[in-house]
């Protein structure tokens, strides 16, 4: 995603050791260490991990970032927010059953941020309804600053797209993200900040009230006043 395009596996043919050799390459070679794929190990939800997202609908999202999952992609999104990066950024491509996708200044899917691109940081952990995850090209490392949010479970997108947080707060406000690709009336991030900053919500305005044309009725009242 920037756009999202799935990228097809490349199947490659594997030389065939000895059993000799096959254990001693065993012996060398550590097992991979299990990725934590626990939402909520720690109940208190480190601030410092938690990405707040007031939007203009009026809801406030927030979202349990997992250094654990993805570092490097966790620490981009810290450092875009605290330099106010996302402030007034829409939601451009929102289609409906699938998820929401915001984070690109220009607003058409294919802007960034000035820093540079990332390494993916691809994860088994699975791409559900609530899950956040980066944006990038046909190109696996090209993750920069946009991100989407699932409304509906993807299996497709896993071990292809980093997977970095999931929604634990504020879910009703995502679901309310006004579709298109870009929707005509888009939804903005008014403000994006970690939770440790402790930021007020933003006043945001509110539609004027529509007010109902008068009758016929009443404008002959008023007229024999």
């Amino acid at each position: 995603m920037r756009l999202p395009v799935l990228a097809a596996a490349v199947l490659g043919l594997a030389l065939i050791a000895s059993p000799v050799a096959a254990k001693k390459k065993e012996a060398l070679v550590p097992p991979p260490a299990p990725i934590d794929m626990t939402l909520d190990a720690d109940p208190t939800h480190d601030p410092e991990n938690v990405l707040v997202l007031d939007l203009s609908n009026g809801g406030r999202v927030d979202i349990r970032l997992k250094p654990q999952w993805a570092p490097a992609h966790v620490e981009r999104i810290k450092t875009l927010a605290g330099q106010g990066f996302y402030n007034g950024v829409i939601f451009h491509r929102v289609i409906d059953g699938f998820m929401a996708q915001t984070g690109d200044p220009t607003g058409t899917g294919q802007g960034g941020s000035p820093l540079p691109d990332l390494k993916a940081e691809f994860n088994p952990v699975p791409h559900v309804r609530g899950t956040v995850s980066m944006a990038r090209t046909n190109d696996p490392d090209t993750a920069n600053s946009q991100f989407f949010i699932m409304f509906y479970p993807r299996f497709a997108l896993d071990n292809k797209y980093t997977n970095f947080g999931r929604v634990i707060s504020g879910m009703e406000y995502v679901d309310a993200i006004v579709r298109g690709e870009p929707p005509a009336n888009p939804t903005k991030i008014v403000q994006a900040s970690l939770a440790s900053e402790n930021k007020p919500r933003p006043v945001i305005a509110a539609a004027p009230a529509v007010v109902a044309a008068p009758s016929i009725d009443e404008l002959n009242a008023s007229k024999s006043n």
